[in-house]
């Protein structure tokens, strides 16, 4: 696909506030959050040529942001700053506006990675089973399973 700069800028509005929340739900941290959506936009950028079809943007941009985030967890020590921190570091920034509750991002800490990139593909991405299946490679019958599991146990956390 051909694009110049004004046209990737304009693709690239439509999509970043859902790209920065899945990143914060992933990374569990706003600075570690930009940095992975900076990471994807530039590897958009510079490999828009790839993408065939202009429609499909959202769904390869939301693909990269979700590998990068993935890489950027493994690099992550296990030292780093525990949910509480992170969670007070959230709630003490009240200029933002992050669209989830305090209360609906604890019960998302509790997820396992995995059971959070589903989620957060399929309530910040708008994705189905079957397109997160073909970004994670994963049947999306174990998507569904899994998603349902997550919900349930966020559920339990939220009565």
């Amino acid at each position: 696909m051909r694009c110049d700069a004004a046209q990737f800028s304009q693709m690239y509005a439509a999509v970043y506030q859902d790209l920065y929340r899945y990143a914060l739900c992933m990374m569990k941290n706003p600075q570690d959050a930009e940095d992975a959506v900076s990471d994807a936009v530039l590897a958009a950028f510079e490999n828009i040529g790839k993408l065939k079809n202009p429609d499909a943007f959202r769904s390869w941009i939301f693909t990269i942001t979700a590998n990068i985030c993935r890489k950027k967890l493994k690099a992550i020590s296990k030292k780093q700053e525990n949910e509480t921190e992170v969670t007070e570091t959230l709630a003490e920034d009240q200029s933002q506006d992050w669209g989830v509750s305090i209360d609906v991002q604890n019960a998302f800490f509790i997820l396992t990675e995995e059971e959070q990139e589903i989620v957060g593909l399929s309530v910040f991405g708008g994705y189905n089973s079957k397109e997160i299946g073909a970004i994670l490679s994963v049947n999306p019958n174990t998507i569904r399973s899994k998603r349902s599991r997550a919900l349930e146990k966020m559920e339990r956390v939220l009565r």
